[in-house]
């Protein structure tokens, strides 16, 4: 099982999601976590590395967890998403291994990986997406 948290980030009835170097396929912002490290731990250094803003963590709110087949992985290798949404502050723009960013709609989730397809399905059922 592969442990990762996630930035959701919706504005207009889209969701902000990045392309690393390299793939194809769009995921969500954030990532591993490190040892010791909490969720917002995790999410702050990710986000802050990827998209060079700081999330305000005192507004985190818990979206849910999702589980899928792992993208790029073979079969059987799960991850698991932790999802927050949080304000930030700064101006999002791509960074280290994001080659770039982009404000998906529902149409687009098959652009994007296992996991984030879930989530798209479940912001859609509650009607943000």
């Amino acid at each position: 099982m592969i442990d990762k948290v996630a930035w959701i980030e919706l504005l207009d009835g889209q969701i902000l999601s990045t392309r690393s170097h390299g793939r194809s396929r769009y995921y969500l912002p954030g990532g591993k976590r490190e040892a010791g490290e909490s969720d917002l731990d995790t999410l702050s250094r990710e986000i802050k590395e990827e998209l060079s803003v700081d999330l305000l963590t005192e507004t985190a709110a818990y979206l849910g967890a999702f589980t899928a087949q792992a993208d790029a992985s073979p079969t059987g290798v799960e991850v698991r998403m932790r999802c927050y949404e949080c304000s930030y502050t700064g101006q999002l723009q791509p960074a280290a291994e994001i080659a770039e960013m982009a404000w998906l709609r529902y149409a687009d989730r098959e652009l994007s990986s296992p996991v984030d397809q879930i989530i798209f399905d479940h912001l859609r059922r509650q009607g943000r997406l």
